[in-house]
């Protein structure tokens, strides 16, 4: 086993573990539809993070050429599937709550600590690049990360609905276009 298939179990075990998340809290949503008051922001974001999920999985095949690993390059790496796990932990309400499962209380109670583990998502991601291609995201990767890094602080600043409900309705939109400019193609 190389340097690359060895370090990728870890890195495969965490999203593992957060599509597990994601998959049971859409599994306890259909389970107790009868107590769930759904919101459509939320659901959108447990989408986008399923979508954001497969796609880190899909692009760390990328880093199988990286032949000189650090613990520090490795801890940045890792960084980016733990933050995705923690964000799949708060987008939908946790199991074993009595009552209704208000999905709309649910995504303003935890806004500030998502789209903050957001921001330091796409800040580790940025810094992926540059501890281990010593440079910025291409152009347009780039882009995507600035666009999405602006729309997390504004959903960190305001509880405006319609401003929640356009940035979640497009963030699985803009993911996919993401996903087939940048990594339609395993590389």
């Amino acid at each position: 086993m190389d340097e690359f298939g060895y370090l990728s179990v870890l890195i495969s075990i965490i999203l593992g573990l957060g599509i597990t998340q994601l998959l049971s809290g859409f599994g306890r949503l259909i389970g107790d539809r009868s107590r769930v008051r759904p919101y459509g922001p939320a659901l959108a974001w447990a989408v986008f993070l399923l979508i954001v999920h497969v796609q880190t999985w899909w692009s760390m095949f990328g880093m199988r050429a990286q032949a000189d690993w650090s613990f520090g390059g490795f801890a940045v790496v890792l960084l980016q599937p733990v933050l995705l796990y923690l964000l799949a932990a708060l987008v939908l309400p946790a199991a074993g709550e009595s009552g209704p499962l208000d999905l709309r209380q649910n995504y303003f109670s935890q806004r500030r600590w998502f789209f903050g583990l957001l921001v330091a998502l796409l800040f580790t991601s940025v810094l992926k690049d540059l501890v281990l291609a010593g440079a910025l995201p291409e152009p347009v990767n780039l882009a995507f990360h600035l666009l999405m890094l602006a729309t997390a602080i504004g959903a960190m600043a305001t509880e405006r609905e319609a401003y929640h409900r356009w940035i979640a309705y497009s963030g699985p939109l803009l993911i996919v276009v993401y996903i087939s400019v940048l990594f339609a193609r395993l590389e």
